[in-house]
């Protein structure tokens, strides 16, 4: 968060409102440098201290210069989520090593085992916080059909997901304190939270959740994610490529998205508000009751 100076104003006629300081969301660049496949640089909102030093190898599994640290560093987990659903990897097999150097933490660099199979659908940019899927409808196809295949294993109820966004709610510190950030919350079919991620840019809290559980090693059988911003393609093809089960929001999804959810056997459910949810796509899996009772 950053603090600057504000002067608040009012429609209704009175003395000019004194200045103020009030806290706003930090915007950044994280540089990933994924080795003879391409420079992408994100505009990103880091939420956690510096964590030193931090990386991950294919021998070690990931490095912390920090042991105490029991979570995955953010710029980390976003930069493996981004490589994942951007198409550069498939999986956590895919990289060789990744690094984070304690005076740059700005930068992460990426080596893959096989950079030259790398299906990168651009390369060298820069991604802004909306920006999400880039190509053509057959570029996205071919990405999406290399997604993991979706469980069927996951069974809630709204109650379940009305309490999902609570407790991302509870956990979105920079949103209480400037308004200006999304997040997305991973739960288990168990409906424990597996991860929690805010940033400016809803495709990069979703990253970083996916991110996070890739570089624990784990698979997203039947897992779900709420978002707390509106379901467009791109974050549902986020889904796919990770084969998440249930996609659920605060707000509305698109066309596209509900046919993508539909197509590829997720369930989407949007307007979760108040013990209520409206489900667009395989409404089989939002249950009645106490799921763990069937």
């Amino acid at each position: 968060m950053a603090e600057v100076g504000c002067q608040q104003l009012f429609l209704d006629a009175g003395p000019e409102p004194a200045g103020q300081r009030i806290c706003v969301v930090q915007e950044d660049v994280l540089t990933i440098e994924v080795e003879n496949v391409g420079l992408y640089s994100l505009m990103w909102t880091p939420t956690t201290a510096n964590a030193g030093a931090a990386g991950y190898t294919v021998e070690d599994g990931l490095l912390l210069a920090d042991e105490s640290i029991d979570r995955v560093p953010e710029n980390l987990a976003l930069a493996m989520g981004f490589c994942f659903t951007e198409g550069i990897v498939d999986s956590l097999a895919d990289v060789k090593n990744m690094a984070v150097c304690a005076s740059r933490q700005d930068v992460v660099t990426v080596t893959l085992v096989h950079p030259d199979a790398a299906a990168a659908q651009r390369r060298n940019v820069v991604v802004n916080s909306s920006c999400g899927v880039c190509g053509g409808r057959e570029q996205l196809a071919a990405s999406l059909s290399r997604g993991a295949a979706c469980t069927d294993l996951l069974r809630v109820t709204v109650e379940n997901l009305a309490e999902a966004r609570v407790q991302l709610q509870s956990r979105q510190g920079i949103f209480r304190h400037t308004g200006g950030t999304h997040g997305a919350i991973l739960f288990d079919d168990k409906m424990n939270v597996l991860a929690v991620a805010e940033d400016l840019g809803r495709h990069n809290a979703l990253d970083k959740v996916i991110g996070h559980r890739l570089l624990q090693g784990l698979d997203f059988s039947g897992c779900g994610v709420f978002i707390s911003s509106r379901v467009s393609y791109e974050m549902v093809a986020k889904a796919v490529r990770a084969g998440l089960e249930v996609v659920a929001a605060i707000s509305a999804p698109s066309s596209l998205a509900i046919e993508l959810a539909d197509s590829h056997g997720i369930t989407l459910c949007g307007f979760v508000r108040d013990q209520r949810a409206t489900v667009f796509t395989h409404p089989h899996r939002i249950v009645r009751g106490d799921p763990a009772a069937d």
